[in-house]
């Protein structure tokens, strides 16, 4: 990172000599006003250009964790609301998902916790969970 902070300042420094030059130039075109502030702008523009060319650089495709998609059996209270059917934790939670949306189990107020009917409230033991802590609580179910 502190390369990165180094970087912009040698950067600026070059700008900056080579602004008083178009300073210099201005004074005799004193015709059109307008135009430095334009000739400005694309300097501005072409900065973060470069800055997005270096981010996009150093991405790497990721990699699949085999763990997230090994096959998982769900317990029998886990299994009435996904299915009997061995899926991977990701398939989980995602039919877990489907299933909240559909019978409409978010709170209205605040949607990140989750108001759980007869079949949830047997996966969780808590009438209303949030949706970061349902991850954990669905580990417990799949073997």
């Amino acid at each position: 990172m502190a390369t990165a902070k180094k970087a912009p300042a040698k950067k600026a420094a070059p700008a900056k000599k080579v602004a008083p030059a178009k300073k210099a130039a201005a004074p005799a075109k004193k015709v059109a006003a307008k135009a430095p502030a334009k000739k400005a702008a694309p300097a501005k523009k072409a900065a973060p250009a470069k800055k997005v060319a270096a981010k996009k650089a150093p991405a790497k495709k990721r990699t699949v964790n085999a763990a997230f998609m090994k096959a998982l059996t769900p317990s029998a209270a886990l299994a009435a609301v996904v299915g009997n059917s061995p899926l991977p934790r990701t398939e989980v939670v995602s039919k877990l998902w489907t299933y909240i949306k559909k019978n409409k189990l978010q709170d209205a107020v605040n949607k990140r916790m989750i108001n759980a009917d007869a079949k949830l409230k047997e996966v969780f033991n808590k009438a209303q969970v949030s949706m970061f802590e349902m991850a954990g609580l669905i580990g417990k179910h799949l073997k």
